[in-house]
């Protein structure tokens, strides 16, 4: 790849910047309770959910600039718009398998949003150039991962093939967690490639910075899959044997108390999102560091 594809270094923080920064924290405050709210009544989030929503936001914009809010935001729209596509369909279909709905909580937040708004913190809190860049590829590798997942979660269960565990390729039924098919695959690499290039279009130097799109595609569409990996070996798996029904709820929409299944007490839906994220964000830091440009 050539020298214009390396991943330019950020500049340092200025007095000016520190301003600025400042008025783009009290914007994103205004901006994400705006947006949060707007979806609390659209039944997008619960109560918990807005003021996780505004808490991401608020950090996501103040510490690291346009690019990285509207991302925030991108990847917001067009989940919660997926969510509720053919909604009644994918209930019929595989709901009572989710833990949760479609309104999301603080939880789900955190664990779609946590470690980029971490990364959002890192980034507006250091001056060092090649941290900053560093911050930034895992960030867009976080939230590719986070919007892979959720579109191949919402468009997948509408295949009309049956889902195949991702370790065995055994096959399954819809919406169980680690199966896989084409087109939640397809959704999957659609999520990612759309995030990353969506961040890279929108930046005002994007042209010097050719390979991020690529990495954090990549480095995306790995944490999707690792994401149904997760699925299917570690997480919490429960059966009712009312329904006779394999499901992530502690207790079933039959209101029957489920009997573990198999895997780990702890690793439920959102711990598995929050390691999925963090995997996309390591993948795209360690890919982009060969892509840095040195100080000359």
């Amino acid at each position: 790849m050539s020298k214009t594809a390396k991943i330019a270094p950020l500049r340092r923080l200025t007095p000016t910047r520190a301003v600025t920064k400042s008025t783009r924290t009290l914007l994103g405050l205004l901006f994400s309770s705006a947006v949060a709210l707007l979806a609390y009544r659209r039944r997008s989030l619960s109560r918990s959910g807005v003021a996780g929503t505004i808490v991401a936001g608020t950090t996501t914009l103040g510490m690291g600039g346009w690019p990285w809010g509207l991302s925030l935001i991108f990847f917001f729209v067009t989940s919660s718009f997926l969510s509720h596509f053919r909604e009644r369909e994918k209930a019929g279909t595989a709901a009572d398998k989710f833990s949760k709905g479609s309104q999301r909580d603080w939880l789900q937040v955190a664990a779609n949003g946590g470690v980029a708004t971490a990364l959002a913190l890192t980034h507006g809190a250091t001056t060092s150039p090649t941290l900053r860049s560093l911050a930034q590829a895992g960030y867009v590798g976080a939230l590719a991962t986070a919007n892979a997942d959720t579109w191949a979660t919402e468009l997948g269960v509408l295949s009309p093939h049956a889902p195949r565990l991702i370790t065995t390729g055994q096959k399954t039924t819809p919406g169980t967690s680690g199966g896989v098919t084409l087109l939640g695959t397809g959704a999957a690499a659609a999520g990612s490639l759309s995030l990353s290039f969506f961040f890279w279009l929108i930046q005002r130097r994007h042209r010097t910075n050719l390979a991020l799109p690529f990495i954090t595609f990549i480095s995306g569409l790995a944490g999707g899959l690792f994401d149904s990996f997760l699925g299917a070996t570690v997480q919490a798996m429960y059966y009712c044997p009312m329904c006779n029904k394999e499901t992530e709820r502690r207790v079933h929409s039959c209101s029957t108390k489920t009997l573990p299944l198999r895997g780990l007490p702890w690793m439920n839906n959102d711990v598995v999102n929050l390691l999925a994220t963090l995997f996309g964000a390591s993948a795209a830091i360690t890919f982009s560091i060969p892509f840095l440009q040195r100080p000359e």
